[in-house]
């Protein structure tokens, strides 16, 4: 008589997603698709069918009631992304100029590699904030990259090292810009002056610059 095979140890087939990592993972595939809508054509030209074409437009709406929705979940994410990378670097080890030069020259990294974030934030000033505003809890969350440089500032004040009157939201505003002209001006700053920008060497070189700028201003003259 023939005999049962044994159930398999060896189960190689791929774990059963849940229901919550299975939705997660069909916005984060509607959001790829229509982050390179919106960073292409702005939210005036963007498209739901064009977006749909690469998707299904039955799938879009029925996690999302609007365009609108669609490009805030877009913009958000592309926020959280930025502050989730920053809340990884190393703060803690070196000194606090050291610690700086770690968060700076990771933002100038970021900045380079994501390009839609600096284009998504360039198309939402010229519609003044008004779709930001309307995304609850993003200034509270955007405010982790301002607590990280708080700490790096008080670190530094304590060994001597950084001024007493440096002040964290301009210390970001002024790393976040030098970061930021990397990308948004690659292409006119290439045409006018014949600069490839986009390198990796290119990166490395302007990030150790913006570094050296940054931990300039901040120290200590005395």
């Amino acid at each position: 008589m023939a005999t049962k095979a044994e159930p398999s140890t060896d189960d190689t087939s791929p774990a059963r997603r849940s229901r919550a990592e299975t939705r997660e993972a069909a916005i984060n595939a509607i959001l790829d698709i229509a982050t390179v809508e919106f960073v292409e054509k702005g939210l005036a030209g963007a498209r739901i069918d064009e977006i749909a074409s690469k998707s299904t437009k039955r799938k879009i709406y029925y996690y999302f009631a609007s365009k609108d929705e669609l490009y805030r979940a877009v913009l958000e994410r592309a926020y959280r992304r930025v502050r989730s990378s920053e809340s990884e670097i190393d703060i803690e080890s070196g000194t606090a100029a050291e610690a700086l030069r770690r968060l700076v020259e990771h933002d100038v990294r970021y900045h380079s590699q994501h390009p839609e974030l600096v284009r998504l934030v360039m198309n939402e000033n010229i519609h003044r904030a008004e779709h930001l505003k309307q995304i609850a809890g993003l200034p509270e969350r955007n405010q982790a990259v301002i607590g990280l440089l708080e700490r790096i500032i008080a670190r530094g004040q304590a060994e001597g090292s950084f001024r007493a009157d440096v002040a964290a939201i301009d210390l970001h505003m002024n790393m976040t810009a030098l970061a930021f002209y990397n990308v948004s001006n690659q292409f006119t700053f290439a045409h006018n002056f014949g600069v490839d920008m986009t390198s990796d060497a290119a990166v490395e070189r302007r990030a150790a610059q913006i570094g050296d700028i940054l931990l300039a201003w901040v120290r200590d003259k005395a």
